[in-house]
């Protein structure tokens, strides 16, 4: 996977169900500690209600080592299991879903209740805009000053960035590049330097 679909901005939706209040949080967070941050400022934002339920997609939508999901007190398998599917049938990466509930006083019962997060999440997930993140790889070139505006032209023309220069007697630059040009640019630095310059992978 060399690209996918993340959150490009937060999404809140609050319906009634039965008399219970149902608040739907989705938010991008790039890896688990982001994802525990946010259903954290979630629950100190409604400590009086029952129930704060959660799920999420950490990073990679086909990553299962960044998945998390809870039932927050509900019967078992009836709000974090139906909310991380609603998540992972949306292939979206990099997200998390707290689904804040009130007690309206009516039992919902064990399907009532699925139903109800799963399509909270799922009506959130309707109205999210997305954005495509392409992975990337870092590397460092050594070169020469004289090198330095044919590769920053290089790296533009592959969608790729400088993260840091070190100058001394020559130049070290550090990049990142898109993964599914590496090769591309690989050529194209040998060819324009006519063999002077490699790309060395980051440790």
């Amino acid at each position: 996977m060399n690209a996918y679909l993340i959150p490009a901005e937060s999404v809140v939706v609050t319906e009634e169900i039965k008399k219970s209040r149902f608040i739907t949080y989705l938010e991008h967070t790039d890896g688990i500690a982001e994802a525990k941050n946010f259903i954290q400022t979630i629950k100190h934002k409604y400590p009086d209600a029952r129930h704060h339920c959660w799920a999420y997609v950490a990073g990679r939508p086909d990553d299962c080592q960044k998945l998390g999901f809870s039932d927050d007190g509900e019967p078992t398998g009836t709000a974090g299991k139906p909310m991380i599917t609603q998540l992972l049938a949306s292939h979206i990466g990099e997200i998390t879903v707290v689904v804040v509930r009130y007690f309206g006083g009516i039992k919902l019962g064990t399907g009532g209740l699925v139903r109800a997060y799963g399509n909270s999440v799922q009506h959130a997930l309707n109205l999210l805009n997305t954005q495509q993140k392409v992975l990337q790889k870092y590397y460092l070139i050594h070169c020469e000053y004289a090198h330095i505006k044919m590769i920053e032209k290089l790296i533009k023309q592959l969608a790729g960035q400088i993260l840091a220069r070190e100058y001394s007697e020559n130049v070290i630059l550090e990049i990142s590049l898109p993964i599914n040009v590496e090769q591309k640019f690989a050529d194209k630095l040998r060819n324009l330097s006519r063999g002077a310059l490699n790309l060395t992978p980051k440790s």
